[in-house]
This record gives structure tokens, C-alpha cells and sequence, in this order.
């Protein structure tokens, strides 16, 4: 307990919330041994698995589950957004996000929040006592906020990421003491501003675990090179998770959830060359690389992950499908999705989702007409490159994004996690800190 701990008495209710970017819940529930910390939470509190946001990409779900609104609210609808009435496409930063995050409400009640590493936050907002912001900032020294977390952090090795490059090696020993390191630096940090602040929301993310299941996940689950390292670093992310509760006050609710479960990955497949070769794409020469090189006659294109949009006219800027003929094409879309098979004759596509089932709200002017929910081991892509080999390939990683399987744990016994989903965990965490709001504010519902 911190001399602010001890000073704050028995004000109103606090929550942490530590983040575990990819983590399945599965992982941690059926290895109760050797993650202890995590079964205890499950124990003396709540734990379970909840379903992601479509599409289950990191960029998407953090806007949504730090509002507890979907991405026709948000705005942001993956790592590649498109401009409204254009072909260029932007990367959403935290500027981007249209909707309320909890911190702003958190601050609107004058209460304080410390929020650290949150992916799609830069730049750093300053309406909350301190914030470096995560996934996609470009460096320390412009993530943080205020001067003396910048100096606090540049003196203790923290990075914003761990570096993916050297999870391409075939030989996985320097990526794997690269995400120890981050994430060992990532856990001094909230330690030590968990201890040091007085803070009514403390807020922070854990990311190096995405990144290792993209490059190890199959070592897991085939008991391949990289297994036993593999459960050495979720041993660490557990010890991590004990001593931060440990550290807790009395007033203080620990939530720890996943904005998404990972399984394993067998192929990536690259939409945009399979939307040409089935004649639904073309370009405008062969030396096409982006989506603004679009021919005139293409009928629909992809974003990741597994979005697809009709080229409709009025709305693209060579909409080459009028709009009477919206429903009939994209039916027609749907119906070569379903039927695609990989290599081994298994299907590609879980489900195929339609725009209007899974957005609503004032952006969703830039939605996709189609998400793709895909079956394990197909990893959706959309390269515009014309020099791509073929539609299924391999690379260095062997685990995916999957939207269901992902983890919540509520440090509560009233808490009940059932049939709960992603947008569920802002209202969660706005009821145990005693803020009111309007249950319309959010697509999801408390879950205490």
C-alpha cells in the first residue's frame, strides 16, 4: 500500500485493470498448476471466457472494449481504416476514436486515472494524471505523458512493444528474450506507478503476450521446440498478475481480460488474390500496390482482417456495382466466401457476418459490407502487391486472432461471467467504481 493508499481512506471504490492482449482463456483454465495466480482469481472471484468484437483485431477491440460501444461507434474498424468517399486508407490512432473512453468518464466525475500502454491511445491524452500510450506510438519519449513518466521510463529500459522482427528468425532464442525483457520492464512500470499514484482507475496492458502467441502458439499446442519456453513466459505473466494483486489496497477490484483468444494458424490467405482470381477485383495496371490502384470494373475488395467492401457506386470513387444491385452482389459475395476451401479441403470462412448484425451507430459510413469470422488456421489477409505467389501460403507465425475464447477475470464474487462478451467489461468496471451512467451508453451490460 502506497502513502496515497493510505491517505485516500475510504473514498469511492477503485478498480486495476491489467490487460493480457490475445491470451485464451482455455490456456490459463486447463494448466491450473502451473498458472496458480490465475486460478485464484477464478476461485475467490470470477473467471471465465467471453467472445470478442468482429473483426477480433487488436486495433478494433482495444477502442471497444476501453468504451463498451462497436465500431460503428468508435470508428475504428481495424489496423487499415478506409477515408470516407476515398480508396486511401489510414492507420487509427487514438485521435481516431470517436466514442467515450472510461478514463474521460472517470475524469468527468473528477476522479483520476493512470493508464499505461494501451494500444490505439497515441498521442498521450492529458485529462488523466499520467498516460504512455501503447501499440503503434512511435516512440517512448513521445507517448508519455506527463515529462517525469518520459524520464521515469526512459531510465528503466521500457519499450512500447516487443520486437516482432525477430520472431521471423527460424530460430526464436532472441525473440523470446526480447518479449522477457519488455515485459519484465512493463511490469516495474505498473508496479511502481500502482504503488506511487493515487490513482481512482489504474489502467494497463500487457501486449508481449499477443506477440508471443503469433510466433509460438503451435509450439503450445503441438508440443512443438519452443513448448516449454513457451509456458515459462505465461509463468511469468502469472507470477506478474499474483504480486500486482497482492499489491492492491482493500478498495481496489483487480479485472484482467484479453480483448481476444488466440488458436493455432496453419496458413495465411491473401482475400485480395483470391477476390481477383475469382474475377470479383482487378487494377488498373500490373504494378498495383495499394487499393487506390483499383480498376474501374472491380466488384469488391478486402481490408484486414477478412472485411470486404462492394466497389459501390456513389460511395467509392469508381463504385463500379450500382446501388440497386447492392443486395443481389453481395449475396452473391457471401455465398463464394462460404464456398471457399484451403488446401485440405476445410472450410475458410466460421461465418460470414453482414455489415448491419455487427455495426450500428454515426461511423458506420466506412463499415465493411461483409466480416469474415474464420475457421482455425486461416489467418485472413489483404496484400495489394502484385508479385503475391498464391492465395494460401505459410510464414513465421503459427498462431491467430480467434473471436471467441478470450479471458475476463473479475477479482468479485457478485460477479457473474456468463454468455458475456468484450463490450461487457466498461460498464463492469464503471459499477464497481460507483459511476453512474445511462445503461444506453453501451452495447454491453455490467456484469455485477
Amino acid at each position: 500500500m502506497g502513502l496515497f493508499d493510505r491517505l485516500r481512506g475510504d473514498d469511492n471504490p477503485r478498480v486495476a485493470f491489467i490487460g493480457i492482449d490475445g491470451v485464451p482463456y482455455s490456456l490459463l483454465d486447463d494448466h491450473p498448476e502451473e498458472f496458480p495466480n490465475f486460478a485464484a482469481l477464478a476461485r475467490e472471484g470470477a473467471g471465465g471466457d467471453i467472445d470478442s468484437i468482429v473483426p477480433p483485431e487488436s486495433s478494433a477491440c482495444w477502442p471497444a472494449l476501453t468504451t463498451g460501444v462497436n465500431p460503428g461507434e468508435t470508428g475504428v474498424y481495424g489496423f487499415q481504416d478506409r477515408e470516407v468517399g476515398s480508396y486511401d486508407t489510414y492507420v487509427p490512432m487514438g485521435r481516431d476514436v470517436q466514442a467515450t473512453r472510461l478514463w474521460d468518464r472517470v475524469a468527468e466525475e473528477g476522479l483520476d486515472a493512470t493508464v499505461m500502454n494501451v494500444p490505439v491511445t497515441f498521442p498521450p491524452q492529458r485529462n488523466v494524471q499520467r498516460m504512455v500510450s501503447g501499440f503503434l506510438s512511435p516512440d517512448v519519449d513521445k507517448a508519455s505523458y506527463p515529462d517525469e513518466l518520459r524520464e521515469y521510463l526512459e531510465g528503466t529500459d521500457y519499450r512500447i512493444d516487443t520486437n516482432p522482427k525477430l520472431g521471423h528468425k527460424e530460430d526464436k532464442s532472441e525473440f523470446i528474450e526480447n518479449a522477457h525483457e519488455t515485459v519484465d520492464a512493463r511490469y516495474e512500470a505498473f508496479s511502481h506507478f500502482i504503488e506511487e499514484d493515487d490513482w481512482d482507475l489504474f489502467f494497463g496492458v500487457f501486449m508481449t503476450t499477443d506477440r508471443v502467441n503469433h510466433f509460438l502458439f503451435n509450439d503450445y499446442a503441438e508440443d512443438g521446440r519452443y513448448h516449454d519456453e513457451f509456458v515459462e513466459f505465461y509463468r511469468k505473466i502469472d507470477d506478474y498478475i499474483g504480486k500486482i494483486r497482492e499489491q492492491l489496497a482493500d478498495d481496489v477490484t483487480l479485472v484482467v481480460a484479453s480483448d481476444h483468444g488466440f488458436t493455432v494458424q496453419n496458413y495465411e490467405v491473401e482475400l485480395n488474390r483470391w477476390l481477383q482470381d475469382e474475377g470479383w477485383l482487378s487494377f488498373e495496371d500490373d504494378d498495383h500496390d495499394s487499393l487506390d490502384d483499383i480498376a474501374d470494373d472491380a466488384r469488391a475488395y478486402s481490408l484486414i482482417p477478412g472485411r470486404f467492401y462492394i466497389n459501390l457506386e456513389g460511395r467509392e470513387p469508381r463504385g463500379s456495382v450500382p446501388q440497386s444491385d447492392y443486395e443481389d452482389v453481395r449475396d452473391e459475395l457471401k455465398a463464394d466466401i462460404e464456398s471457399l476451401e484451403g488446401p485440405d479441403g476445410t472450410k475458410v470462412a466460421a461465418r460470414v457476418v453482414e455489415k448491419e448484425a455487427a455495426f450500428r451507430g454515426e461511423h458506420d459510413d466506412i463499415a465493411p459490407d461483409l466480416v469474415v469470422i474464420p475457421n482455425h488456421g486461416f489467418d485472413l489477409k489483404s496484400k495489394f502487391k502484385a508479385h503475391d505467389d498464391g492465395v494460401f501460403s505459410t510464414g513465421p507465425r503459427n498462431g491467430m486472432h480467434s473471436f471467441e475464447n478470450a479471458t475476463l477475470f473479475v477479482d468479485d464474487r457478485e460477479a457473474t461471467i456468463a454468455d458475456a462478451d468484450l463490450l461487457d467489461i466498461a460498464p463492469t468496471i464503471l459499477d464497481l467504481m460507483g459511476v453512474d451512467y445511462a445503461r444506453t451508453e453501451f452495447d454491453g451490460a455490467s456484469l455485477v
